[in-house]
């Protein structure tokens, strides 16, 4: 396992890289932190999401600006609808755009997205939620997905690489994957029909969930993936964690608990070079 993304900053941007990433050579990326945009409070200042209630305006001046410090365009650029479960989709040029301007044209029913193709620039959104980036650097295959806690329990991470393994022809132990800020056990709670999920999620998650509050639970959402990405056969020295807590670190990311479900949306950002 290694720990730690790098923080960055160009173009008035303060941003999130994955060192692993950064060295393979071969990827543009990102995650982005709330400032440096145009977006007023409470989604100050980098909002990149259309559907928590800020001028699309504003997120289409933020989304120009993150998609320029990556070399791309709007036209380029594709999200996913992100509804909590676990459908992942091959995307190509064909779906370039989708999402991009507006959040009616978001790939429908989609929480992660693979592709082979250069110049395509993947994102995904996020405040508390997991960021869970892959690239193969051997076969030139990316891919992201959004693992909120019911995409956990549906090892959506899992299902991602077996897409990336049965689709592409790449190799577990080839592929690299980063587990992205998200809220942090000292911050989540959750309660027993959670954890019933959890449990069924894998045989023994003592690693993963602490006991809170009379019938509460303190779970580790980056922990839990990162024991879905081992058993999917990802080595451990290849998973990067983050660590960052997201309702702990306001200063830098929002946070849907921390700010009382009112904010902003980070985004995670994945393009292979070149095309």
């Amino acid at each position: 396992m290694t720990a730690g993304f790098a923080l960055e900053q160009a173009a008035g941007l303060s941003f999130l890289t994955i060192p692993a990433f950064t060295a393979a050579g071969v990827v543009g990326h990102a995650f982005t932190t709330r400032g440096g945009g145009s977006s007023p409070a409470p989604f100050n200042s980098l909002n990149l999401d259309f559907k928590v209630g800020d001028d699309p305006k504003h997120v289409l001046g933020n989304r120009d600006k993150v998609c320029r410090l990556l070399g791309a365009g709007l036209d380029r650029l594709l999200a996913a609808e992100q509804v909590h479960g676990d459908r992942v989709l091959d995307v190509d040029l064909t779906h370039a755009g989708c999402g991009a301007r507006s959040r009616e044209d978001a790939l429908p029913g989609v929480d992660a997205l693979v592709t082979a193709t250069p110049g395509l620039l993947l994102s995904s959104y996020y405040a508390d939620c997991v960021p869970l980036f892959f690239l193969d650097p051997r076969r030139l295959v990316i891919a992201l997905a959004h693992a909120g806690w019911r995409g956990s329990v549906l090892r959506i991470g899992a299902k991602t690489v077996r897409r990336m393994v049965e689709h592409y022809g790449c190799r577990t132990g080839d592929i690299l994957a980063a587990i992205g800020p998200s809220i942090g056990p000292c911050c989540y709670e959750v309660d027993q029909a959670v954890l019933d999920e959890v449990d069924k999620c894998l045989p023994d998650v003592s690693d993963c969930v602490k006991p809170g509050r009379p019938g509460r639970w303190q779970l580790d959402l980056p922990a839990l993936n990162r024991r879905i990405l081992l058993q999917a056969g990802i080595r451990a020295e290849n998973i990067t964690l983050a660590g960052y807590c997201t309702a702990c670190r306001q200063d830098l990311f929002f946070s849907y608990r921390g700010q009382g479900g009112r904010t902003g949306r980070m985004a995670s950002l994945l393009m292979l070079q070149g095309g």
